[in-house]
């Protein structure tokens, strides 16, 4: 069983980056006019949506097996790679062209509900933006950063209990602006700003 779990954790970002990149360079893909409209607001409401503050933190609700929970999320930081880490992260390098990864590390505290009995989905509304583009997923490549937790290895979460997950995308090298995007299922997301280094 080891054995299965780690092949699969090392053979699915390979194959899931190939699909994703065959997208890459296509206009319409990941096109601002794809772009959720976030609402302005004030004190923003889980229903709402809107433009978070640094260190401000969203309340949301998200299904965890058969029960609703309530986490209070807040987005910590961005940081950016080089094209030489792409290089190793991807199957085919000239498709990863001028791109590099941006990891999102997004804290997630449990505020309401029932403890979860299986690996966390909190996580699965998040989005990295780069210039009002949406960048492109790397699935497991954030698993091992420093200060990013496998959802894998969660068990039993409950509330009071906070875990730092992460996502990789990759993003042009020359972007100015980067955003994480949370959002409920069918929400409209909420969103924090990060200047690129």
């Amino acid at each position: 069983m080891l054995y299965r779990k780690t092949a699969l954790r090392v053979a699915a970002p390979v194959a899931v980056l190939a699909l994703a990149l065959t997208g890459c360079n296509d206009d319409k893909a990941g096109s601002a006019d794809e772009k959720p409209k976030a609402k302005a607001s004030a004190k923003p409401s889980p229903e709402s949506g809107g433009e978070m503050g640094a260190g401000e933190s969203a309340t949301g609700k998200v299904k965890e097996g058969d029960a609703d929970v309530t986490y209070e999320i807040t987005a910590q930081k961005v940081d950016l790679g080089t094209e030489a880490d792409t290089k190793k992260m991807v199957s085919d390098p000239k498709k990863a062209k001028g791109l590099v990864p941006a990891i999102s590390y997004v804290k997630y505290t449990h505020k309401s509900g029932a403890p979860l009995t299986e690996t966390p989905d909190a996580n699965d509304g998040t989005t990295i933006w780069a210039d009002g583009r949406r960048g492109t997923l790397v699935i497991g490549a954030a698993d091992d950063a420093p200060g990013c937790e496998d959802a894998l290895d969660i068990e039993g979460w409950k509330q009071g209990e906070s875990h730092v997950l992460c996502d990789t995308y990759l993003v042009p090298k020359d972007a100015k602006d980067l955003e994480i995007h949370w959002s409920e299922e069918d929400g409209e997301p909420f969103t924090w700003k990060f200047a690129a280094k």
